[in-house]
């Protein structure tokens, strides 16, 4: 028996305590050594502020947080603490004070040394402006005392769109400003929606500057960070009001707002990494699953690649799916596509799409797409190329524009580039509409496929020198423990929710089995000790894609809710019904109110207290039609446990 907080988010301490604190008209929390959420009139003006130690490939050796002093106020703090950041050959230590004043005056210190001699990429502060800055006003001011006037950028800018920053401050609302001042290094601003995060980040040291460099051991870094407000004093306090007019509202989703309904991307899985045959228990789970397609990576150079296509390809027919086939293309391109024509004229399924990529090139250029065309096209008709990143979108927002040959964009995501607790990766669900819509300002009319779709990085795409072996017993890199947790869960029905929502034509989501799948192997994960999913057993992120197949993935229609990084969800219509699919994405119960779209219901929720029954026999699960309950004056009333994915049918 797993425990309910296992269930919850794969394992059994809680998440970091939130300390809430204020700086006069400003509210925010300090989380371990971080300032988050700071707020004025309900109105977010910094989500975080955080120092960082990058390694030489961008690795973050987790702080240690000792000697901790709090004094909170009604109207300030101060708070002081030890870090210890140690990994392999990085050994760094650094003092923090915060404070906050009654004026909204709040400064953050940052006092260390090296105690030994390592490469780094970065040693400082971060400050990250919301994603809900796109379009606000911004001056910068410079090192040398200049400074300009800017718009934080609204499509996801390719480059950084402040540099030399010194500060920096940006319009809250009319008459209020937000001004953060830099101490101790040169620092400057990008984009981070280019890697799904939500928010833009003004981070030290630029990178024009070479990297890694060498820290030697003694040596001293200090740096500050120093908010104030700016603006006349009755629009600050106009701004608390309205904080306090909205703070007692319930979080309501609004069904009805969708019509009509939008089509629904086409999803589907990719080929288990582990490189295992599926067994007949799990084609069976993965047949109800109604899969558009399964993905399996080709690198055509590998003596291994005609097995890995052709396993691919059975798993494919199995399944009733089409092959969406990444090919890795190498110097030898000629002759491996002309072998790999030859090959397909005998898969015994559709090939849906073809998404091309060079070894050794972030983005592909218009003559490999070119190429694999005249070679691919006449095997596969119908099927579409694909071109752009095997990476990140970033890597598309660089590259140059795609040429006559692609029919599509592609590009990869996930949400743990920069940040790894729980509530940052449900955050990056507001900065994915974005990259789609980016995509398609660069593609035209071009429709954007996303594949894969994963909780960790697959590869390191920054590394700067070797990876360090995995030590016995713990996880490799692209492993998350969270995979099998309702977490992940409530986690995928909101990236299904924000990628419908804007429109991309078809998303891949993580692999069929393992680890990094949707369901774990008949004998049980390898480290369970690391990763205690119980042999043979779904993930809860199963049942979500079965809640979609179920419905046919008919009509989408979005739900609108007044927080959407706390409920989101939406309904599917099909066949004169109507499906609605909500998820909790907090640690905490939740109690909506919701629009009906019937005048009865029935409700099945996926939470902590059935999880166990749920992903052991997951047919006996699917079976329950779930709980009648009544609709009163057009709507109902619903508490979510945490992180909890609830299922609604509606009865006319």
């Amino acid at each position: 028996m797993l425990s309910k907080r296992v269930w919850r988010y794969a394992r059994d301490n809680e998440p970091p305590k939130r300390t809430p604190l204020r700086a006069g008209p400003l509210t925010l929390f300090r989380e371990e050594g971080d300032l988050c959420a700071i707020s004025l009139g309900g109105r977010e003006v910094l989500r975080r502020v955080y120092a960082a130690i990058r390694d030489r490939n961008w690795g973050t050796p987790k702080p240690v947080l000792s000697k901790l002093s709090e004094e909170v106020h009604s109207d300030g703090f101060r708070v002081s603490f030890e870090v210890e950041n140690r990994d392999g050959p990085v050994h760094f230590s650094w003092k923090g004070l915060m404070t906050g004043a009654a004026d909204g005056t709040i400064r953050f210190t940052f006092d260390g040394v090296a105690r030994s001699t390592f490469l780094r990429n970065r040693i400082g502060f971060c400050v990250l402006h919301p994603d809900s800055c796109a379009g606000a006003r911004c001056n910068v001011t410079h090192p040398d005392g200049s400074t300009g006037e800017s718009t934080f950028p609204m499509c996801i800018s390719p480059h950084q769109p402040f540099l030399e920053v010194r500060a920096l401050s940006h319009e809250i609302s009319p008459g209020v400003w937000a001004e953060v001042v830099f101490e101790g290094e040169v620092f400057e601003t990008e984009d981070q929606r280019n890697w799904t995060d939500a928010s833009y980040k003004t981070y030290c040291t630029p990178l024009r500057l070479p990297f890694p460099v060498e820290i030697a051991a003694g040596t001293r870094v200090f740096q500050a960070v120093t908010l104030r407000l700016r603006g006349e004093g009755g629009a600050v306090a106009a701004a608390k009001v309205e904080r306090a007019r909205t703070a007692s509202k319930p979080v309501t989703v609004d069904l009805a707002a969708a019509q009509p309904a939008r089509p629904f991307p086409r999803l589907g899985l990719a080929s288990a990494s582990h490189g295992g045959e599926l067994s007949e228990a799990q084609l069976t789970r993965l047949r109800a699953l109604r899969l558009d397609h399964l993905r399996v990576d080709l690198d055509l150079s590998s003596p291994d690649s005609v097995e890995t296509l052709r396993r691919a390809a059975r798993e494919a027919a199995a399944l009733g799916a089409k092959l969406e086939i990444a090919l890795f293309l190498s110097d030898a391109a000629p002759r491996e596509l002309e072998e790999l024509r030859v090959l397909c004229a005998d898969l015994p399924c559709a090939v849906a799409r073809w998404l091309v990529f060079r070894s050794g090139e972030s983005c592909t250029a218009e003559r490999w797409v070119a190429m694999a065309r005249s070679a691919l096209e006449p095997c596969a008709p119908g099927a579409t190329f694909a071109s752009g990143t095997n990476a990140y979108f970033t890597e598309l927002n660089r590259g140059s524009p795609p040429g006559p040959s692609s029919d599509a964009l592609v590009y990869s995501l996930n949400p743990q580039i920069h940040s790894f607790d729980d509530r940052s990766i449900m955050e990056t669900l507001s900065a994915q509409p974005a990259t789609v819509e980016s995509a398609r300002a660069i593609g035209g009319k071009r429709r954007i496929f996303v594949s894969p779709v994963t909780l960790k990085p697959r590869f390191n795409v920054v590394a700067t020198g070797p990876i360090p072996p995995v030590p016995p017993g713990e996880l490799p890199p692209q492993v998350d423990v969270r995979q099998m947790s309702l977490f992940a869960a409530a986690w995928t029905l909101g990236c299904i929710a924000r990628l419908a929502g804007s429109e991309a034509a078809g998303v891949t989501f993580f692999e069929t089995t393992g680890w990094r799948g949707i369901m774990e192997l008949e004998e049980g994960p390898p480290v369970p000790e690391r990763f205690p999913a119980l042999p043979g057993c779904v993930f809860p992120v199963y049942h979500v894609l079965a809640d979609l197949a179920e419905r046919g993935q008919g009509g989408f229609g979005p739900g609108a809710s007044s927080a959407p990084l706390v409920v989101d969800g939406f309904s599917l219509q099909a066949e004169g019904s109507s499906r609605t699919l909500l998820a909790n994405l907090t640690p905490e119960p939740v109690a909506i109110r919701l629009t009906a779209l019937g005048r009865a219901a029935r409700l099945r929720s996926l939470d902590e207290s059935v999880a166990e029954q749920a992903c052991r026999a997951p047919s006996d699960f699917r079976a329950a039609a779930g709980s009648r309950i009544a609709v009163r004056r057009e709507r109902l009333a619903i508490t979510l446990l945490p992180h909890a994915v609830v299922r609604i049918d509606w009865e006319e």
